[in-house]
């Protein structure tokens, strides 16, 4: 299959310089767009960055799409869980400015790469940690990192230690200080973050207090 050039004229292209104001993809998954109307400015206000949508996840063309119209200015906004072209197509198309996956396929990576589009595949090993690298990821997704724990990622910086690395799955707001202090330059966090009861009673003030509490952790991460 050959991606054909988006005709989005919405898509949200990456930056940098938010993202390293805060390291952390938010992995936003099966929720409304009305829910993420209400999530994502007290997201926003609380100081992150960076929101990934899982394109496996419910109406996940239409939220992308709809994120960048209303917060492409103000975030770095994604697609995940992307694996195999139609997916990374589907994703292009709805404006995805970088792309998250949870394998390694080469294609995807060559396309992303061809097309200055930032792209973090999905890798456990070492081997597969250093193939991601090489093939041109601007930051290895290590997952699923919550099995391993902290420990495995302070072991795989030992040996690759130019290797940028984003542990995903399993991280939360009492292990993502740990995980930065073992050598990540940066964290994928779901459940962690949006917490399901919180947006089910729709609890908008305790979500931005877990938020910001979340920030906190974050921006001390180095004492």
């Amino acid at each position: 299959m050959k991606i054909q050039r988006s005709m989005s004229t919405h898509r949200n292209n990456f930056r940098w310089e938010l993202f390293d104001q805060l390291p952390v993809v938010g992995i936003l998954r099966n929720v409304s767009i009305e829910e993420a109307a209400m999530i994502l400015p007290v997201y926003i206000e609380a100081g992150f960055t960076t929101i990934e949508v899982p394109i496996n996840s419910e109406n996940s063309a239409e939220l992308i799409r709809r994120l960048v119209l209303d917060f492409g200015g103000t975030l770095n906004i994604g697609a995940g869980s992307v694996i195999d072209l139609p997916d990374l197509q589907q994703a292009l198309d709805a404006g995805a400015g970088f792309i998250v996956t949870p394998v390694i396929d080469e294609e995807v990576i060559s396309h992303c790469v061809n097309e200055d589009i930032p792209i973090f595949p999905g890798a456990f090993s070492p081997t597969e940690v250093a193939k991601a690298w090489k093939l041109g990821a601007a930051m290895v997704k290590v997952f699923p990192a919550g099995g391993a724990g902290v420990d495995y990622i302070k072991a795989l910086k030992e040996p690759l230690k130019g290797i940028k690395l984003l542990p995903t799955g399993g991280v939360s707001i009492n292990n993502a200080k740990d995980y930065f202090l073992a050598g990540a330059q940066g964290l994928g966090v779901s459940t962690g973050l949006f917490k399901s009861e919180l947006i089910r009673n729709k609890e908008w003030g305790k979500l931005r207090e877990h938020f910001v509490s979340f920030h906190r952790v974050i921006q001390n991460r180095g004492t």
